[in-house]
């Protein structure tokens, strides 16, 4: 992978730390579901024995639901395995400061087994692993991920209490581009933007969506590891800024029946030159066209890494501007796979992931998917010129069950991130489809209760 530079370099850091400016470090890791784990430290301490040594942390950190709860058929840890420690070693290109929190700093952290060996099913492992196999193929991955979320006026405590119904969406009607819509949150959204600049994040824009209030913030595109880095850290951030101004943030994919959060992920290929490997003399390289032809390939088999919750398939319906068909299109918001950009510019979006997406996972699998098209030599299809929604391509899966399934049997993951990551997440799944399969809904209650 290309070198990276730290936001905040160590040296600075000992500056500050000396001079009582910053007193707190953060060290944390994504989970399966790419929020940040760990543990605060005294920032003495932190560059006396974390730094160099690194710390511990319960295993089970990725082997749990997503209430934290233990549960069983997870290889890499259990109760019969004893729920023992792997290994946090920080990564120093990662270090910067946190501005919404006074005198605090953040690294972002890589697991390994006490024996030093990384822990496979690490997403960042996950996402290492993928990047160092198009590296070998002497390429780059540039990715930026576009996030959206619904503001609402009450607070996170507030929402818990209410059982999240009924809740106060900062806006109330459709402000898509609106400057009087974004206007009426300018305050917080201009807080997470400069917040997040401060982090060391380079902010583009902020524009209102279509779901009562629901918002968008662009970073600028980077190195695919320091985006899905960054990507993670601006989540926890916001939410954690949302709190601290009384309100809250949702990123689920699909809050209710009107449109979802999504989060299209950009990526284009750099090579050793910096020159951008997708760009050719008719607007796509060779390069480009097997490396899309590829995602169209394992885009069903892969989409439990791009949609890894319950709630992330109601997300695809048509006329949503959520993809259901496995399309690509010049600038066609109607197909999952959408190319833009001219010259040095060229890229694809990959439209299926929602705001609740884990990025390492989703680029991981953009560039497996990549690589597989371009070490198979796919032809690329023509490209889908009109509605791909009603153009009768093969439709996106419909529900978490679809997408392990394929996942689960695909000889493309398989040979890609192997028997133990694809068992791994094939377990998460199936967590979450047993626990969703013996709840009782509100949707069940309110038709049932008293008609039937």
């Amino acid at each position: 992978m290309a070198d990276r530079t730290a936001p905040l370099p160590v040296e600075e850091l000992r500056v500050l730390v000396e001079s009582g400016e910053i007193d707190t470090v953060v060290l944390a890791f994504p989970d399966m579901q790419g929020r940040l784990q760990g543990k605060r430290f005294a920032a003495r301490f932190f560059l006396d024995e974390v730094l160099e040594h690194g710390t511990e942390g319960c295993d089970y950190l990725l082997a749990v639901d997503t209430e934290m709860n233990t549960v069983d058929g997870y290889a890499m840890s259990s109760w019969e395995r004893g729920y023992g420690d792997f290994a946090m070693r920080p990564d120093p290109v990662t270090l910067r400061r946190i501005p919404w929190h006074p005198g605090t700093a953040l690294l972002v952290a890589d697991l390994a087994r006490n024996d030093g060996a990384p822990v496979v099913a690490a997403p960042r492992q996950i996402l290492r692993r993928q990047l160092d196999r198009l590296a070998e193929l002497g390429y780059t991955a540039q990715v930026g991920t576009e996030l959206e979320f619904i503001v609402f006026k009450d607070s996170y405590e507030q929402a818990w209490d209410a059982g999240y119904r009924g809740l106060t969406p900062a806006n109330q009607y459709n402000i898509d581009y609106s400057i009087l819509g974004t206007g009426r949150i300018e305050p917080l959204l201009r807080r997470l933007r400069n917040d997040m600049a401060g982090a060391g994040l380079t902010v583009e824009s902020a524009k209102g969506e279509c779901n009562p209030g629901q918002h968008e913030i662009v970073f600028r595109y980077d190195e695919a590891l320091t985006t899905c880095d960054q990507h993670a850290l601006y989540k926890t951030g916001a939410k954690e800024i949302a709190a601290q101004e009384g309100v809250s943030i949702t990123f689920m994919a699909k809050y209710n029946e009107r449109e979802g959060n999504s989060c299209h992920i950009h990526l284009s290929l750099t090579d050793a030159d910096g020159t951008n490997a997708m760009a050719g003399p008719d607007g796509m390289s060779e390069v480009m066209r097997h490396f899309l032809a590829g995602q169209l390939a394992a885009l069903r088999d892969f989409s439990l890494l791009y949609a890894p919750n319950i709630n992330s398939y109601k997300r695809f319906q048509p006329g949503s501007f959520a993809p259901t068909a496995v399309a690509w299109g010049h600038d066609n918001r109607t197909c999952a796979l959408r190319v833009v950009g001219h010259g040095r510019s060229t890229r694809f979006e990959n439209r299926l992931p929602g705001g609740d997406v884990n990025p390492y996972l989703a680029v991981a699998g953009l560039v497996a998917a990549g690589l597989y098209g371009i070490e198979q030599g796919l032809e690329l299809p023509e490209p889908c010129p009109g509605n791909a929604y009603t153009a009768g391509f093969e439709h996106v899966p419909t529900s978490l069950r679809e997408a392990a399934g394929l996942w689960e049997n695909s000889p493309i993951a398989k040979a890609a991130f192997g028997d133990e990551v694809v068992d791994h997440y094939r377990n998460m799944a199936r967590v979450e489809l047993e626990a969703f399969d013996a709840a009782v809904t509100d949707w069940e209650l309110r038709r049932s209760f008293e008609r039937l």
